[in-house]
């Protein structure tokens, strides 16, 4: 396990430098210039130039890039050029709000989508099990941002059944959770039909293993095989797709933040994007590409955990 352990870290802080490569030569190349977006067309060339070298963006690029890491390395992810506050200090302040939403996406889809996987598996061709089969396939195929647009007109704006907009009062509970139901139904309900589905599709491969069958055969009750031996080896898949799936769904985060102005990472993003604000794009992205390769080495773990044979062919030698 320790070798397994060691051999994914390795892997991740690879993907991390790769990832910060890439994400510094994107914002090289973005069209546009960034001195004339935040100053204005109007700003003096005296002006501009001391924008640009403040930025070092007269710089070659392969200082530019040096000094990139170097900063990031020692926890410094730059200054927002608009109000001078540090990008970390930005992000800290934003990054709470996207974990909540997306993590209350997460395990709403989960609580909901494993038992429904479970029962569609245990009662196959049954009627909630055809009806899951048709819903999953249509909640797959539409966008976040779309459901998202459909459920504040419905529950807000034509029932006035919920708040339309932003995160709720600081210190008011109530209002804060009013207000994420939506934002939260947005992004699960696509993960809720397709974790049913591969839940069910799991279930079935296992519920046909050899052991299953000698489990019976001598004589445990069927909630035992189902639960205690089937449900284990099938939830592998599911804990896969969840840790490869967050980065979809920060993703959708960033759009619902937008919909529903909702203060967060996607809205920081997006508005750093649009003023070409270089150092809080570079940072906020970052952070979002760690979170995601981070959370993605806890579920390989866990799965792996869950499965000796994960450990053993990763690690390209016995099980420790």
């Amino acid at each position: 396990m320790l070798r397994y352990f060691f051999s994914r870290l390795v892997t991740t802080v690879l993907i991390v430098f790769g990832a910060m490569l890439l994400l510094f030569l994107l914002t090289a190349v973005v069209p546009g210039d960034p001195a004339v977006t935040l100053l204005g067309p109007q700003a003096s060339p005296e002006l501009v130039k001391r924008f640009v070298s403040e930025m070092g963006l007269d710089q070659p690029i392969h200082v530019r890039l040096w000094r990139f890491f170097a900063n990031v390395l020692s926890g410094n992810l730059g200054v927002d050029v608009v109000s001078g506050r540090s990008v970390w200090s930005l992000v800290l302040n934003v990054l709470p709000d996207t974990l909540i939403l997306t993590f209350s996406a997460i395990l709403l889809a989960v609580v909901t989508g494993v038992p429904l996987g479970i029962y569609a598996a245990t009662h196959r061709g049954s009627l909630l099990d055809n009806v899951l089969a048709f819903v999953s396939v249509a909640f797959i195929a539409v966008p976040s941002f779309v459901i998202a647009i459909f459920l504040l007109l419905i529950f807000s704006i034509w029932l006035d059944w919920l708040p339309v907009l932003g995160a709720g009062r600081s210190g008011d509970f109530w209002d804060a959770a009013r207000r994420l139901i939506l934002p939260t139904l947005s992004i699960a309900a696509t993960w809720i039909g397709f974790i049913a589905r591969l839940v069910r599709t799991s279930m079935l491969e296992v519920l046909n293993e050899p052991y299953i069958r000698t489990s019976r055969a001598y004589g445990l009750s069927e909630r035992m095989v189902t639960y205690k031996y089937a449900l284990k080896n099938a939830c592998i898949p599911t804990i896969a797709v969840l840790g490869l799936g967050l980065g979809r769904l920060l993703g959708n985060a960033v759009f619902v933040e937008i919909v529903f102005a909702r203060p967060g990472l996607g809205r920081l993003i997006y508005g750093a994007i649009s003023e070409r604000n270089f150092p809080v794009v570079q940072g906020a992205v970052l952070v979002v590409v760690v979170l995601f390769v981070l959370i993605n080495l806890v579920v390989d773990l866990s799965y792996s955990a869950l499965d000796p044979r994960i450990r053993r062919d990763g690690a390209g030698g016995s099980p420790v």
